[in-house]
């Protein structure tokens, strides 16, 4: 079996499909079995089950606040 992949509050997902707003950029509000994402074009909130978003997800961009208080 896999190893889930780490996703924290305030990063940002690539997915793969376009949003029909046209943006591919999502930002994790909520996290557990069921992953809460916010649309960075639009603002549209959804949940989404973790299996399913983890098959959906291009890249992760960390959240740049947490890149920033671990180098500091």
């Amino acid at each position: 079996m896999d190893r889930p992949i780490k996703i924290r509050v305030g990063d940002i997902l690539v997915l793969r499909k376009v949003h029909p707003c046209g943006s591919d950029k999502w930002e994790v509000t909520r996290t557990g079995i069921d992953i809460g994402l916010k649309c960075l074009g639009c603002g549209r909130r959804l949940l989404i089950p973790r299996v399913k978003l983890e098959k959906a997800i291009k890249k992760v961009l960390p959240n740049v606040a947490d890149a920033e208080n671990k180098k500091g």
